[in-house]
């Protein structure tokens, strides 16, 4: 993991500010893409060698109306802005984490539950799934990352894999500040980097996401070999007493052929 984390962040997402957006002139002269430093520093109202020492690292503690202000220039979300402040050391991370296991109680309501069930842990870890779930999949993967960059079935398996695969990197980036002493997580990211450029391309883009619904469509592998595509909507609920582990349930609209599938699979 880099120690720069900081000045990481601020490179990749002024480098995906047009100028136009910020009120600035676009010209056929630019060498790099989106804001120069220069003009980051000028539009957030602090010095360029100011900024240059923040993006090098050099400083890496700058005030919250500094954070207010870059993240302003830069065009940053709510997570985004919390992801800055958390770089900044303006929140507590949780450093050195040990091994996640679910609890008995959360194992034994997975399995219980009447629809596809599964719980992630902090890195993307499948710690728990009923039968519904591993049927659904084709059999659950130990890792959703390393699934879903590593994996060439993957692609097959969900239509939509891009914009899943963004929100799967997302969503660990945004966990990453919290367990920067994390063996595992240098790990992860150092194999994912070297074995996927897709999975690098999107780590270094910085971006934070991090939904608690949505829907998806899945390929449901077939007996015959064949695929059935469903479109199953998704909760994520958050294990209060484990942080980082969250509980995946999977759903369908009434009456809906996903419906009778999901149901079908459950029995």
């Amino acid at each position: 993991m880099s120690e720069n984390l900081l000045g990481e962040f601020l490179r990749a997402r002024r480098e995906l500010v047009r100028p136009v957006e910020a009120g600035l002139p676009d010209g056929p002269r630019r060498r790099v893409p989106g804001l120069r430093r220069e003009e980051v520093a000028m539009l957030a109202g602090v010095s360029a060698e100011y900024y240059v020492r923040l993006e090098r690292g050099r400083d890496r503690h700058p005030s919250p109306p500094v954070l207010d202000a870059l993240a302003r220039v830069l065009g940053l979300d709510a997570e985004s802005r919390d992801y800055l402040a958390s770089l900044a050391g303006n929140a507590l991370p949780a450093r050195g984490a040990g091994p996640e296991v679910c609890s008995p109680a959360i194992v034994a309501f997975v399995e219980r539950a009447p629809a596809p069930a599964f719980v992630v842990g902090r890195f993307m870890d499948v710690l728990a799934a009923n039968g519904a779930a591993h049927r659904l999949h084709g059999g659950m993967p130990a890792n959703v990352l390393r699934h879903l960059f590593l994996d060439p079935g993957s692609r097959a398996l969900y239509p939509d894999w891009a914009e899943l695969a963004a929100e799967a990197v997302g969503s660990t980036r945004g966990a990453a500040v919290r367990y920067l002493d994390d063996p595992r997580l240098t790990r992860l990211v150092g194999e994912l980097s070297l074995k996927s450029a897709e999975f690098a391309r999107l780590w270094a883009r910085h971006g934070v996401r991090s939904k608690s619904a949505g829907t998806k469509r899945i390929a449901v592998p077939l007996a015959d070999g064949g695929r059935e595509t469903v479109t199953v909507g998704w909760e994520a609920l958050e294990v209060a007493s484990a942080p980082g582990q969250v509980v995946v349930t999977y759903h369908a609209a009434a009456g809906s052929r996903s419906e009778r599938v999901l149901a079908a699979l459950s029995r």
